[in-house]
């Protein structure tokens, strides 16, 4: 049987140690789908239900297991569902290929079906996109496709008509300068250090703070001993961006938690308070968190060059590895006498973490959304991987979901987008297939892709869909009152019966209202073999309150109250008695 352009396509992704592809199939992609059913022992399909899923899977991959996440589209439509996971990978900076086909290579740009140049769609998506023109161009395209995604870690694109995919390779017409053999699959990393000058400036900046603060972002998942270290060394508090929450774990004596508006009130006071601010592998994108220009020194540890003094003027830019580079900068520092700046910050953190621990113990009724996440912390593996979504959601699951042992954690950084956590689990699912994925997530985001709950029953992965259903779209809601002084509009969601769903898909549902009852049910429910769907019906009107509400915001949520928003009365008991609760 002759080799085709197609089995050329993955033979050289699976040279590229690529074991899964993410996607649905199509008839503009017959021939890579022949392709992948030939080497099913070499490389499995994982299909999902929307191709806007299989793109948020491989990137989610990508993040737990820091290898190349691959999806696959038809061509047309199927390509262009693609592109908000793809954009996810782009802003997050995560290795992904998105494969997509092409009509019939002699009839594009003809006003036939389908005839969507999806090269040049995905060229702001993408840090790579092309066509390949030919059977003998596959693997030129592939090998450099798969190179540029891990070296410049972002979302590579190649895209190929359908009836090039079958085309023979052996009778292809090669060019005399296109000589076969002459690529390789060889992947070269550079030693990503900076040299010893950069190290010394660096470290005398940081040994002259008195008062120091450390900002750790996606970038320093890798370095969890390096940074402990350093900030022992520095008695520095480390503030932790969303993405790196499981840099340091919650327990540890040095962590004061996240940052921003969903982050705590000892890592804001720590920012606003430090004279030096060492940046690792953070480019927290709320400027207005970090110290004001001119307050605080910085140093800037990153991987990526164009990143350094993107958000904070810093004085010392340290490109490369956090790790690695934290390594090197280790001998360079003096121990800093001055720990009162550490204590008062750990002071703050105990009592942050009691007030979280209040509010998750509550026995009002409708059940409080942090109970359910201070219960479901309690209750999930010391080695779970959780990925959670956009909205209110991100708030509970931020301050109440702790990161010990070997836990793991993702959501959709910079892009910021609804309906990512329930393919991001079925991603950790897929890749650790001994471990309990956990998929923390609102009732709008779930909405839009959950179909994917067949996926989970498909395959029985191991994962937990915990959906608080509150039949708002909260963060849009809490915008609207808070932060433009507009009463709420838009946001109110008609019902869905999750557990009824989920039963219809095959995969059990558990439905929960009562705090009283809460453990027990979501004990039984994470005992479930295989998938789960726990229902977990919440308070709508509880607050997602910043770490530091400011005069102004209270001043546009009185505004919004006063001009009639929906629901005010409950509105305003609920937030009466949060405010009483934290100050008693």
């Amino acid at each position: 049987m002759s080799t085709t352009a197609a089995d050329v396509m993955i033979d050289t992704l699976i040279d590229w140690g690529v074991t899964l592809v993410f996607g649905m199939p199509g008839d503009g992609i017959n021939g890579i789908m022949e392709a992948l059913r030939k080497r099913q022992d070499q490389i499995s399909f994982i299909q999902t239900r929307h191709e806007e899923s299989a793109a948020f899977m491989a990137c989610g991959y990508a993040k737990w297991t820091g290898r190349l996440g691959v999806c696959i589209a038809t061509s047309g439509p199927g390509g262009i569902h693609l592109l908000n996971g793809l954009y996810d990978a782009k802003l997050d900076g995560q290795p992904v290929l998105a494969i997509t086909g092409l009509q019939f290579h002699d009839l594009l740009n003809t006003c036939g079906q389908q005839d969507v140049e999806l090269d040049k769609l995905f060229m702001d998506a993408c840090i790579y996109s092309t066509r390949i023109m030919g059977p003998a161009h596959v693997e030129n395209v592939v090998e450099l496709a798969c190179r540029t995604a891990l070296t410049q870690r972002g979302a590579s694109h190649v895209t190929i008509p359908v009836d090039i995919q079958s085309m023979p390779v052996e009778k292809a017409l090669r060019s005399d300068r296109n000589i076969e053999g002459h690529v390789s699959n060889t992947m070269a990393r550079g030693g990503q250090l900076p040299d010893e000058v950069q190290l010394r400036h660096a470290a005398a900046l940081l040994n002259r703070g008195e008062n120091i603060c450390i900002l750790a972002g996606q970038g320093a998942l890798g370095a969890r001993a390096e940074l402990e270290k350093v900030a022992e060394l520095l008695g520095a508090p480390v503030a932790k961006a969303l993405l790196g929450k499981a840099a340091l774990p919650d327990d540890n004596p040095y962590t004061t938690g996240g940052v921003g508006l969903l982050g705590t009130r000892p890592s804001q006071q720590a920012l606003e308070r430090c004279d030096t601010l060492l940046i690792v592998g953070s480019t927290f994108p709320y400027i207005e968190y970090y110290p004001k220009p001119g307050k605080a020194r910085a140093v800037q540890i990153d991987i990526d060059g164009r990143r350094i003094g993107l958000r904070h003027p810093v004085e010392a830019g340290l490109i490369g590895d956090s790790a690695k580079v934290l390594q090197a900068l280790l001998p360079h520092l003096k121990r800093n006498a001055n720990r009162e700046f550490l204590k008062q910050s750990q002071k703050e953190m105990s009592e942050w973490t009691d007030l979280m621990i209040e509010r998750g113990i509550q026995r009002h009724m409708p059940m409080k959304p942090q109970v359910v996440a201070h219960e479901l912390d309690k209750l999930i593996a010391e080695d779970a991987i959780v990925a959670t979504d956009s909205g209110t959601i991100t708030t509970w699951a931020a301050r109440h979901i702790t990161m010990r042992g070997e836990r793991m954690f993702s959501c959709s950084g910079l892009l910021a987008s609804m309906a990512c956590a329930l393919p991001y689990a079925i991603a950790a699912a897929v890749a650790y297939p001994g471990r309990q994925a956990v998929a923390v997530i609102g009732d709008g985001g779930l909405a839009m892709l959950m179909g994917e709950l067949a996926t989970l029953r498909k395959y029985q992965l191991n994962v937990k869909v915990v959906v608080f259903k509150n039949n708002t779209l909260g963060q849009i809601k809490w915008e609207q009152l808070v932060f433009l002084g507009n009463p709420e509009y838009g946001c109110e969601l008609q019902p869905i019966d999750f557990a009824k769903i989920a039963e219809a898909c095959g995969v059990r549902g558990v439905t929960i209202s009562e705090p009283d009852r809460c453990s027990e049910q979501l004990s039984d429910a994470l005992a479930t073999p295989g998938p789960c769907v726990i229902e977990a019906i919440v308070d709508p009107h509880e607050p997602p309150w910043p770490p530091k509400v400011d005069a102004k915001q209270a001043f546009h949520l009185a505004q919004a109250l006063a001009k009639g928003t929906p629901n005010r009365t409950k509105l305003a008991l609920t937030l009466a008695s949060d405010v009483v609760r934290e100050l008693i």
